[in-house]
């Protein structure tokens, strides 16, 4: 039997075998646009994580309102007897409930937020790596380590950062949850018969140990968002 003269030959491994990709210098411009789109892209994403956090609070806060007006018109109506109690109790563990729940999407939404700043950081870092003179005229920070998110954060002005820390929302709806775990500390040590330095003990055992262990979380999940590498500012 003869051979096909069209036929092809047959392939081998080394034929089939992916060839290494072919890199070629990009001009500027292009690399300008794709660092652009990358940037807005951050951007419109952190504008809608903090559109959901926003709402999410609000909508806490409005239930939080809501049921302070219910054991207004419980207290009213029946007095402050056992079905006052049995209310505020049931009341307050509902908020608590929605309320680390909320805490707990805030603090995440926190952690992205801080990488998103991190990464424009960085994109502005390669914006100078192209051209050193506009590092000069960014008013946040080239870099994407602790130090710049929060030069970042602060537009560039000296501001400490416990302040930074303690007038966030992330801290305001903390010490929210952390009231309405002391007093529903407190309410159930009332009810159970303590007496009244029992209750403010309790009381204060519960907002201390609910704000203790966010605080503990809220450490342990921005613990991984150190930067992995700092870009110079000239």
């Amino acid at each position: 039997m003869t051979a096909d003269p069209h036929a092809l030959p047959p392939r081998t491994f080394a034929d089939a075998a992916p060839s290494e990709p072919e890199f070629r210098e990009v001009p500027a411009a292009v690399v300008v646009q794709i660092l652009a789109t990358e940037h807005w892209s951050l951007l419109a994403t952190r504008s809608m994580l903090w559109s959901e956090l926003m709402s999410r609070i609000s909508i806490h806060l409005t239930v939080s309102s809501a049921a302070l007006v219910v054991l207004a018109l419980v207290a009213q109506a029946t007095g402050f007897g056992p079905g006052f109690w049995v209310m505020a109790v049931g009341l307050s563990s509902v908020l608590l409930i929605l309320g680390t729940l909320t805490l707990l999407r805030v603090t995440l939404g926190s952690v992205e937020d801080h990488r998103l700043v991190a990464g424009m950081n960085r994109l502005r870092g390669a914006y100078g790596e192209l051209d050193p003179s506009v590092l000069d005229r960014f008013v946040t920070s080239a870099r994407d380590d602790s130090a710049g998110v929060a030069a970042t954060y602060s537009l560039g002005a000296p501001r400490p950062m416990f302040l930074q820390a303690y007038s966030s929302t992330l801290f305001f709806l903390a010490c929210f949850n952390a009231i309405v775990a002391g007093t529903l500390a407190a309410i159930v040590t009332f009810v159970s018969g303590g007496s009244t330095v029992l209750v403010a003990t309790l009381g204060v055992v519960g907002l201390v140990a609910y704000a203790g262990g966010h605080s503990f979380m809220a450490r342990r999940l921005f613990k991984g968002t150190e930067g992995r590498r700092a870009v110079p500012a000239a």
